[in-house]
């Protein structure tokens, strides 16, 4: 059963005010707000969307993390991305139709809910909004990009350095960044997912961070000593975004 309260004011929303997100009209953020249904609250390990599922709805990720996945006949699973407040779920997917992936709440989650409408609302009457939702989907594909250029190309430790400051990065731009480092609520297992690796090999890799002093991880918290240093492990030299748009 979903679990929906009754739609945040966008006015009221603690993304909004993050230098990191663009900033919209008064305006747009009323059309912002009326095309919402509601917030959509998950607890941890809950799937907010279901491989198959007939797609009715939109979600903007307000709070918590997520991640995108499909999975083989046999039960293996590929994580395509992990998701962070601010970021767009369902878009991938055609409304009314089976979504071609699923997405499940790492942490409990909160999410702010659009109607199978409102996409083509904005689509039809407000060009700026429909720029920014065509921006995220072109933004969407190029991390996909960067997963396909890591799991193919890069090794295994340039694999963990790179997602690690991808993450942390994503983290202090959604002000989840504290002065002890970032929460991380992912496990050895959603990273061996993410990178295409056994979790055996997973874990020599973390160890062998921490032994040479790049990273700290414990009680799912990752700090980082040296930014510059982790990107040039990692071959991870993503260049700076403009200020993203927010639903």
């Amino acid at each position: 059963m979903i679990h929906m309260e009754p739609a945040l004011p966008c006015a009221a929303c603690p993304l909004r005010p993050l230098p990191d997100f663009k900033p919209v009209t008064p305006t747009e953020l009323a059309s912002i707000y009326d095309a919402k249904v509601g917030q959509r609250l998950c607890a941890a390990g809950a799937t907010i969307l279901a491989e198959g599922q007939v797609a009715t709805r939109v979600y903007t990720l307000l709070k918590g993390w997520a991640f995108r996945f499909k999975t083989l006949e046999d039960g293996r699973r590929q994580i395509l991305n992990f998701l962070l407040p601010g970021d767009l779920l369902g878009l991938q997917g055609e409304l009314h139709a089976a979504l071609p992936h699923g997405v499940e709440a790492l942490t409990p989650v909160n999410l702010c809910a659009f109607g199978s409408d409102a996409l083509p609302r904005f689509f039809s009457r407000h060009p700026s909004i429909a720029l920014d939702i065509t921006w995220l989907s072109a933004h969407e594909e190029r991390l996909v990009d960067d997963v396909v250029l890591t799991v193919g190309r890069r090794t295994a430790m340039e694999r963990v350095a790179a997602l690690l400051v991808h993450l942390y990065k994503r983290a202090a731009s959604a002000g989840l960044i504290e002065t002890s480092g970032i929460q991380l609520p992912l496990t050895q297992m959603h990273i061996a997912d993410a990178l295409g690796l056994s979790v055996v090999h997973t874990n020599r890799v973390l160890q062998r961070l921490r032994k040479g002093g790049f990273i700290r991880l414990e009680d799912q918290r990752l700090s980082i000593g040296d930014l510059q240093a982790m990107r040039r492990v990692g071959r991870y030299w993503e260049e700076p975004a403009p200020r993203r748009p927010l639903l």
